[in-house]
């Protein structure tokens, strides 16, 4: 039944399907005195540990074999005899979880890692400095029916609702399969399978997602794709990818290489792997340490075979499902557990990548000091490996989330609460860094807004009304600043409709799913207008370049008026950009405000505008200004403008008018 035909010393790992049929197996487990393969191939059951089943061991504790009669979609499971154990264990490299039996006693199943078609092949992923990325969860974004996890199809359905948003990085939450479901995606068990409950089942219900992606198609002028093309949950993932790239927007995987699990009552995970004896001690559980992060156990990053598989599962998003880069999860925990194995860890990881694409982009969540044990600078974290650094792009930045915050709670306390512009002006550029695009900003995420945590921003801006006035409009003064600051700005699922809800996992807790109703059936039109708020703002960076770059002065600050104003502009091109912001909640008239040229600047953008549009009581600078006024914050002239109560105006002006 199993041989050795196939094998070579380049044998990948995992259960491969190989050209004129069959399948090779290879798996990682030093200490097992004896590893089979079982399962049904070709429709015979093979399921006992026998002669004719048992997997070849080399020198490095890696197991291999070959069944001539395996095929795609073919069930099977590792037996490992330990000198602790024997039992099932699931392959860490399978491509895909079978429905035989749930989740975690559940079979693999061989899938074919080269059966989709692409459509992306003229994807070009964005530059940094002109990424817009929208944070989703998978299983709550777009649910079809109340209290049903929303599928990788599903978020195919919001694809087009994401190109008119104008955003051009999907950032979905971890889609491994995880521990628990539901789960935000932070308890990863299998490594190279998507979520369960995120595929989508059976070819009825596919007929409706196949109708949707083929009219997504031929809007592009692609041809249709059959059922089959889409049955599995890995072409389920790699369809999203493709569409989205289809559609000129890159998708970016959401990884946790800091810790896995836990795998409390789940024998056949990782988890000694190998079945060793001594299972007090979670340094002989062969993939970890007893170092543990969130209820789970720290990869044993020492180890170069574990390193190894972390490097594969990476490359296999890379490689099998086209994906433009990653965020990492708790970078600066993985450091503090695993110190200079770690380090080395993340400098070879992130050159491998990159190596792989260039155009990778490799976010790393860090936050300097937040562990004693292992102190780094962050800006060091996005030095290249040959400069000392660990060669990420780009880091998860809190300082302009958190001065927005702040400002935002102060302001809600009322007119005469002191309001600190002082720290929103010292955070608009990420302090420390060579390139404003180096930090992804953001005011809302998936950590900060979960349910129990920090309110979203209409609650934070009014507690007592997250649909008041003031909840509207200093919602709108916060996304005003993350896209108009330097950075990456990144939004959290609903923030641009002005979503009040904490969200969850859970999409049974309906209290929490994000309000596409009030969307959609005009029962809520303040989401409507903050929608069109967002959407005009995001398309306003894209049309001044300036607001894309790194040059920021913030000229003008006063906290007992709650105004800030700041100058954006290109060096030798482009225009240059005025923004002025204000919290205070009256409506000033005739506010002195420095300019750098003199002569006519355009109003491009008027938050007023989008309460109750269009706003019959809006009030602004009808269109633009005449800057001539005398010298003022360090500019050779000046214009007396209006700023609308908790709202935000820009100015735009070619240097070559």
């Amino acid at each position: 039944m199993i041989s050795q035909a196939n094998i070579l010393p380049a044998t990948p790992m995992g259960a491969n399907l190989i050209a004129g049929g069959g399948a090779t197996f290879r798996v990682w487990a030093p200490r097992a005195t004896a590893v089979y393969v079982n399962g049904t191939f070709g429709g015979t059951p093979q399921t006992a540990q026998a002669d004719d089943l048992l997997m070849v061991k080399d020198t490095d504790g890696y197991w291999t074999g070959f069944i001539s009669n395996a095929q795609d979609g073919d069930l099977y499971h590792f037996w490992v005899v330990g000198a602790g154990s024997s039992g099932y264990k699931r392959d860490p490299y399978a491509r895909e979880m079978a429905a035989d039996s749930p989740f975690p006693t559940c079979s693999c199943l061989i899938r074919s890692a080269t059966a989709y078609p692409w459509h992306d092949s003229a994807f070009v992923t964005p530059d940094f400095s002109n990424m817009i990325v929208y944070q989703l969860h998978i299983g709550t974004y777009a649910p079809r029916a109340p209290g049903v996890a929303s599928t990788f199809l599903d978020v195919i359905g919001k694809i087009e609702y994401l190109v008119a948003l104008g955003v051009n990085v999907l950032q979905p939450l971890p889609i491994d399969e995880m521990e628990t479901d539901p789960s935000m995606g932070y308890n990863g068990a299998d490594y190279f399978s998507p979520d369960t409950p995120y595929v989508v089942q059976g070819q009825p219900a596919l007929s409706g997602y196949l109708t949707t992606i083929n009219r997504l198609l031929a809007a592009k002028g692609i041809a249709p794709m059959s059922t089959a093309d889409i049955a599995s949950g890995p072409a389920q993932m790699k369809a999203m990818v493709d569409l989205c790239h289809v559609y000129g927007i890159a998708v970016v995987f959401d990884v946790v290489y800091n810790h896995a699990g836990g795998f409390m009552g789940d024998d056949q995970s990782l988890y000694f792997y190998d079945r060793a004896a001594d299972i007090s001690d979670n340094n002989q559980s062969l993939y970890f340490t007893n170092q543990g992060l969130a209820g789970g156990l720290s990869f044993a990053l020492w180890n170069n075979d574990v390193r190894q598989f972390i490097t594969n599962s990476a490359r296999y998003y890379l490689e099998e499902f086209h994906v433009d880069g990653f965020r990492y999860d708790e970078i600066s925990a993985l450091l503090s557990m695993n110190e200079d194995s770690g380090w080395s860890f993340c400098c070879d990881l992130t050159s491998t990548l990159r190596y792989i694409k260039p155009r990778l982009l490799q976010n790393a969540e860090y936050w300097a000091y937040e562990f004693q044990n292992y102190p780094r600078p962050a800006p060091l974290i996005v030095t290249p490996v040959s400069e000392g650094g660990t060669g990420f792009d780009v880091l998860q930045h809190d300082g302009l989330r958190s001065a927005v915050r702040t400002a935002v709670q102060q302001a809600s306390y009322g007119q005469s609460a002191a309001v600190d512009f002082d720290a929103l002006a010292g955070n608009l550029y990420p302090q420390g860094f060579a390139n404003g695009w180096q930090a992804v900003t953001c005011v809302e995420n998936h950590d900060l807004v979960a349910a129990g945590r920090d309110p979203r921003l209409p609650a934070l801006a009014d507690g007592s009304n997250p649909r008041s006035w003031y909840a509207r409009s200093r919602s709108r003064f916060a996304t005003g600043l993350l896209l108009t600051a330097p950075g990456i700005p990144q939004l959290f699922m609903g923030q641009e409709f002005l979503e009040d809800k904490q969200w969850s996992s859970d999409p049974t807790a309906l209290a929490n799913l994000i309000g596409w109703g009030g969307l959609n059936d005009a029962t809520d039109p303040a989401m409507a207008d903050h929608l069109r708020f967002t959407t005009d703002l995001i398309r306003l960076r894209w049309n001044q370049e300036a607001l894309r770059g790194d040059n920021v002065n913030v000229f003008h600050v006063n906290n007992q008026n709650r105004v800030i104003a700041f100058h954006r502009w290109l060096e030798g091109s482009g225009r240059d950009v005025i923004v002025v912001a204000t919290l205070a909640e009256v409506t000033w008239y005739n506010y002195a405000i420095g300019f750098p040229l003199p002569g006519p600047w355009s109003e491009v953008f008027n938050s007023d505008v989008y309460d109750h549009w269009v706003n019959p009581m809006v009030v602004g600078n009808g269109g633009g200004i005449s800057a001539g006024g005398g010298p003022l914050h360090g500019f050779s002239v000046s214009a007396n403008i209006v700023i609308p109560a908790n709202g935000m105006v820009v100015f735009a002006r070619d240097r070559g008018d």
